[in-house]
């Protein structure tokens, strides 16, 4: 039985990585795509705690490389669902570098991705509602619709006219 609803802080995942030589670019700089990987990694394991199913990544929605993360950097990622519809979540990530001399943690990055839970013949499934507990879980959901009709129709799956929360913004 699916739960209607569950608390978002349910779905919380935090994952730290060491930058090794073989994650860097000639500049010394981890890989963009190295990163995607552990953000995908991090992101998956949220959808799974919101869902308790198997879980597909269907977007990636957003990805910003605001600060360049060096060799030998401690990176720490923390996800959470920030909204749940039907059958997909959304998931945000944040990134951040530590500083090793002082324990202090510097913002660095951001993603938003978007997963599906699946049966195991891959058909969507159901999820629960996710619940925001706090005033950043709250605008982090507020904004997911938003976010979610401009991912459909630039992915061809919504008409622009349809997109109630995005006309609102310009009415």
């Amino acid at each position: 039985m699916i739960m209607t609803s569950r608390p978002i802080s349910d779905s919380y995942a935090e994952t730290t990585h060491l930058v090794l030589p073989n994650d860097t670019n000639t500049l010394g700089n981890l890989m963009g795509g190295q990163l995607l990987k552990w953000l995908d990694i991090a992101c998956a394991i949220s959808a799974h705690r919101h869902c308790k199913r198997v879980v597909v990544t269907v977007a990636v929605n957003h990805v910003s490389f605001d600060r360049p993360i060096k060799l030998g950097d401690f990176v720490t990622i923390r996800s959470h669902v920030s909204r749940a519809f039907s059958t997909s979540m959304e998931v945000w990530a944040d990134v951040w570098v530590e500083d090793q001399q002082t324990g202090e943690k510097i913002p660095c990055n951001n993603a938003i991705y978007t997963f599906v839970a699946v049966d195991n013949t891959g058909r969507p499934l159901k999820v629960a509602e996710a619940v925001p507990g706090n005033e950043l879980e709250q605008k982090r959901y507020d904004g997911a619709l938003r976010r979610r009709q401009l991912r459909l129709i630039l992915g061809g799956k919504m008409k622009a006219e349809e997109a109630t929360e995005l006309k609102a913004l310009f009415e």
